[in-house]
Formats: structure tokens, sequence, C-alpha cells
């Protein structure tokens, strides 16, 4: 505990970092007290929320809590969906990402093995049971910093999307080289029509829940799980409590903390020589990124069947 303070007191003085809580505006508290916790941002996207709550409502197991929360807001729709579900829902009254998650997670204190996910994924049969796996294998030969499943919509998870669908060809063909980078500059994560592709808007990629089903019964997989050279978008990923406690919690400064955990996290795995370690037996679905967001907001609205259960 003294360590963990003076760690904190250091950062705060050599970086400019602000402490790292705060005391939540609305807390609703229906933990249960279990060992694993799914926390989920949510409070920007209303229109993803119906299907995202229910897909984390069906595959996520009865025991592992489920915390609903909102960086610098308090909603009363998502307060509904959480008590609908059991769940609970911690708000806080500052805006910045990383504040709220390091509150949240600091508010379950017996939860030592954590999910995050964000408000545009969309969760499928097995996410829960097997990035656990996933971290446990890559075990035997790295010191994990997290694991994540493969993400159509991902720098790195797309490439090997398509590997195994065989449309390494098309995508080339219709949009560029599928390059293994994560940024604005790759068309995965700027152009809305890659974005519809990868949903399935030609039929090439099948429906989310179909796709992950193949890559799981897909043989010829030298690896279930590969490490990830690239920053990667942590949109859902699965880490264990001590990854924050020992490296002092996620930051938090004077900006909203967008995007702060994952430069954070991705740095903290490269720095202590921690694996990124990515599932290739589980996908899950991203909406999109930015510049992909408001017409995939409207491609969403028009074909949920793409995105439902």
């Amino acid at each position: 505990m003294i360590k963990e303070k003076l760690r904190s007191i250091y950062r705060r003085i050599r970086y400019g970092i602000k402490p790292s809580f705060e005391s939540p505006r609305y807390f609703l508290n229906n933990a249960k007290g279990y060992s694993s916790a799914c926390f989920v941002l949510a409070g920007y996207k209303p229109f993803t929320w119906e299907i995202i709550f229910k897909r984390i409502k069906k595959f996520c197991p009865e025991n592992v809590d489920v915390c609903i929360v909102s960086s610098g807001l308090y909603s009363q729709e998502l307060d509904s969906y959480a008590k609908k579900y059991n769940w609970s829902y911690f708000a806080t009254k500052r805006n910045c990402v990383t504040l709220a998650l390091n509150s949240a997670v600091k508010a379950f204190p017996k939860a030592e093995h954590i999910f995050k996910l964000d408000e545009d994924i969309f969760v499928t049969e097995g996410f829960f049971e097997e990035l656990p796996r996933a971290y446990q294998a890559a075990s035997h030969d790295y010191f994990p910093a997290f694991s994540a499943p493969l993400i159509p919509i991902n720098g790195f998870g797309y490439r090997s999307i398509l590997e195994r669908l065989n449309l390494i060809d098309l995508y080339t063909k219709k949009f560029e080289y599928p390059i293994i980078s994560a940024g604005p500059f790759m068309q995965i994560e700027s152009n809305p029509d890659v974005a519809k592709f990868m949903w399935g808007e030609s039929g090439d990629v099948p429906q989310i829940d179909v796709l992950n089903k193949l890559i799981k019964d897909s043989s010829g997989v030298d690896q279930d799980y590969s490490i990830c050279p690239i920053r990667f978008s942590i949109g859902a990923i699965y880490f264990k409590r001590d990854l924050l406690e020992k490296s002092g919690w996620l930051p938090v400064n004077k900006s909203n903390g967008m995007g702060l955990d994952e430069v954070f996290l991705c740095n903290l795995a490269t720095s202590k020589s921690k694996a990124i370690v990515v599932s290739q037996k589980q996908v899950v679905g991203h909406l999109s990124f930015g510049k992909q967001n408001k017409p995939m907001e409207e491609y969403f609205l028009s074909h949920k069947e793409l995105f439902d259960i």
C-alpha cells in the first residue's frame, strides 16, 4: 500500500498526472462480489445500447459482475438497463475515461479478473470464456498484459479475418492491400465503405455470430492465439487487476482521457516486456472508428439484422 502511494505521488510530480480516483456522481451498486467483473463504458452512443446490452446479458456468465460506466454524465436510460439486468451503474461527474475506469474498478475490490468493453462492441458466444483461456495459454511463453478477440474493424484483427476467409485479393482490389497497422491513414479505420464491407454488406464477410462460429470451428490454425506487434485498439479486452495496481493505475490528466488508456496499456506492454495476446478462436464486432461513425450509425439503424443476435 505504501509503495502504491509513493508511486502515485511520483507519477503526479513527474508527469503532471492528477489523482487517479473520484467519488461517483451516482452509483447503483448491484455487485455480488465475484472475482470477475465486466466494465462497459457507455454514455454517448445510445442507439447501440439495446443490442449490445442484450448480447452481454445473453453471453456473460452468471459469476461475472457487470457494471455500466459513464464518464462525465448520468443517463436515466442506462440506469434503467442496469436495473433491468440487475447490473451496477457507475457515473462520474468529470468526463475523463481513465478516471471513470479507475474509480469503477476500485469500487469492485474483489474483482481480480477484469473485462473492459466499449459501447460499440458486440460480444459473441464464448467471449467471456475464451479471453481468459487465451491469456492463460499465452502465459506459458509470455507475460501477458491483456488478451483480446479478433475484431474485423481493427488494424490488427482485420488481416487475420480476411486471411481466414480468403478475401485478401478481393479486399485489395476494392480498397487497399491490408497491411497490419492501426491509424486513420488506414482505410480499415477511416473508410465507411470498408466498415460496411466488414459488417457483411456485400455478403463476403458473414454476419458476426456466423463468423464467430466459423472461426471457432475452422482448422489449419497453427496456434490458437497470436501476439500483436502494433498498437492495439482496446475496445474489448481482458486483464488482471494487478496490472493496474502494480503500474499505479491508469493515468489521469486534464484531458477527457480518450485514448489515454489505450496508449498507456500498449506502452506498458512494450516497456515492461508484456505481450498483447489476441485469440484466433474468438471474434466480436466493433461498429466503427471516428471517421466512419456517422455513416455507420445510419447503416446500423437500417441494417439491425446484421448486428442483432
